[in-house]
């Protein structure tokens, strides 16, 4: 399921230390400044993987931006990935792919493996970016390196809702599904067990404005304009987590409630167009 933005003329190439990416002790700050910080840092980090793909990709390389939620706020130092968005000529190969994936992770152990990369050709023909994140680009990309401004079409409504009914709702509904039936809340499973919780919000959100927004953007919205049947407070109890940097698990009780979101999502099929 980006904003303002600088140039990328970096001339430090040295590798990312560890401690570019560590967090201060929440004693000594707040939870916003402490995910501020790691956002700070986080677009550091970006800026010199940039410059290293840059030497993979010459002259191919159009653009390079953060989007996600590095780009339109509610970054989390514990649970966001760095969404990063390739504008290339023609496309990204195999080979280049996995070229720049591993740069990524050589770059830094602790963000390269964070790293998600959308791309696509000039045309926007081909390429992982889905009308969200195409929208996430439109209108919040910070900019990392810009050699030229590809601006494609803007998704409409029509096509960011059948995007959302397809893949993105059946991935979630099939991960809704195997949490309630789950036993337990294995360590590993913490992350994708409280992005389930959340996504509910953030596809109503989507399907109902055609923006990309926040988690926080997306409570906001449907606390003022709660979809029929949506459990809107498990929503906010799951924001409030993530906000806080915690574990999930003393929401995993509520698990057996997913089922109950994934119908009133469906609600929405059924009311497209009113």
């Amino acid at each position: 399921m980006p904003s303002d933005g600088t140039d990328s003329g970096l001339t430090d190439d040295r590798p990312a230390r560890s401690e570019d990416a560590q967090i201060i002790p929440l004693s000594s700050m707040s939870q916003a400044d402490a995910d501020e910080r790691a956002r700070v840092a986080a677009i550091e980090f970006a800026r010199r993987l940039v410059s290293r793909w840059q030497e993979i990709l010459g002259a191919e390389l159009l653009g390079a931006y953060m989007i996600g939620s590095v780009a339109h706020a509610g970054f989390s130092r514990r649970y966001s990935d760095l969404d990063v968005a390739l504008v290339t000529v023609t496309g990204l190969s195999p080979q280049e792919h996995d070229g720049i994936r591993s740069a990524a992770v050589a770059l830094s152990a602790d963000w390269g493996p964070k790293v998600s990369v959308f791309w696509a050709n000039r045309d926007f023909s081909i390429g992982r970016f889905p009308p969200l994140d195409r929208l996430d680009y439109l209108d919040h990309a910070i900019v990392l390196l810009e050699h030229e401004r590809i601006r494609p079409v803007r998704p409409t409504l029509k096509e960011i809702r059948r995007y959302l009914r397809g893949e993105p709702f059946a991935n979630w509904a099939e991960q809704a599904r195997h949490f309630a039936a789950a036993d337990r809340l294995e360590p590993n499973d913490r992350k994708a067990y409280l992005r389930t919780l959340l996504y509910p919000g953030r596809f109503c959100y989507s399907w109902l404005t055609c923006r990309m927004g926040s988690n926080d953007d997306a409570v906001a919205f449907v606390t003022a304009r709660p979809p029929a049947r949506l459990n809107v407070d498990l929503i906010a109890r799951a924001l409030s987590c993530r906000q806080a940097a915690g574990d999930p698990d003393a929401l995993f009780a509520a698990r057996t409630m997913l089922p109950l979101q994934v119908e009133a999502c469906s609600l929405l099929f059924a009311n497209e167009g009113r």
